[in-house]
């Protein structure tokens, strides 16, 4: 099986030379989409051995995974696996994303923030619990940890995909995606990893409040285009999340 890793990235010099080193320790490809950086994050993805493809500005991260997805797709990836560049993310957890799509062919994998969620910021915490909410009630499925950006896209699932809507080119990309993967192949998968706020990170360029609506809106347009989806919301509240560890529950998830 063919399997890429994109990792798009908005000045990461700091960081992105060794997460692509060790991305590559467990997958060959590696794509670093440079968003328009105006530090040498180019430079040192290239310099760690992955292929580099350059944004001309920054036009946010949404953008930046399409073009990393479509770029992984023509060189025929059969899977393709994001992370962020900024160390949030370890690379030698790509296993386990690889282990449940071996189980799951077909379903979108997510990456949750499960194990130490003390660790997260309160805020942060509480955004992303609102974000959960939202888009499990809209996706008719639990989902847990909506906004990790470490995930499993199987190609036969991204070719049926539509790219970023207009002026929806950043965070909440992330999140239609997820509306999409839900209603084309079902409920998502989700793998428990641990959460890191490296203590010297730089600030995160998701702002809690700021894309927390922006995600509430996606979903407000979603949800009344559909009546509100009441049957979705029960599904989303009654049912399980669908976990790699669970036991083969795919009738229920379909």
């Amino acid at each position: 099986m063919t399997v890429a890793v994109v990792i798009p990235a908005y000045d990461e010099a700091a960081t992105i030379a060794t997460i692509v080193q060790r991305a590559r320790l467990q997958l060959e490809t590696v794509i670093v989409v440079d968003d328009g950086s105006i530090d040498d994050t180019a430079s040192q993805a290239a310099h760690a051995g992955a292929m580099v493809l350059r944004q001309p500005s920054n036009q946010g991260k949404g953008a930046a995974l399409w073009h990393g997805l479509q770029q992984a797709l023509a060189l025929g990836a059969e899977a393709i696996i994001t992370l962020d560049g900024d160390g949030q993310h370890r690379p030698e957890d790509l296993p386990k994303l690889l282990d449940a799509h071996r189980r799951w062919p077909d379903r979108l994998i997510i990456a949750a923030r499960l194990e130490r969620r003390d660790r997260a910021p309160r805020l942060r915490r509480f955004a992303n619990g609102m974000a959960d909410f939202w888009l499990s009630w809209a996706a008719g499925w639990p989902i847990r940890d909506s906004q990790s950006g470490f995930r499993l896209y199987p190609a036969t699932l991204l070719r049926q995909m539509s790219g970023p809507q207009p002026g929806r080119g950043g965070f909440a990309f992330e999140s239609q995606a997820l509306l999409q993967a839900a209603r084309l192949g079902g409920s998502p998968v989700t793998v428990a990893i641990e959460t890191l706020y490296p203590p010297h990170a730089r600030p995160s360029h998701y702002r809690a409040w700021r894309d927390t609506l922006r995600i509430i809106a996606l979903v407000a347009g979603e949800l009344f285009g559909r009546g509100l989806y009441p049957v979705g919301l029960l599904r989303a509240l009654r049912q399980p999340p669908l976990s790699a560890t669970s036991p083969d529950t795919k009738r229920r998830h379909r």
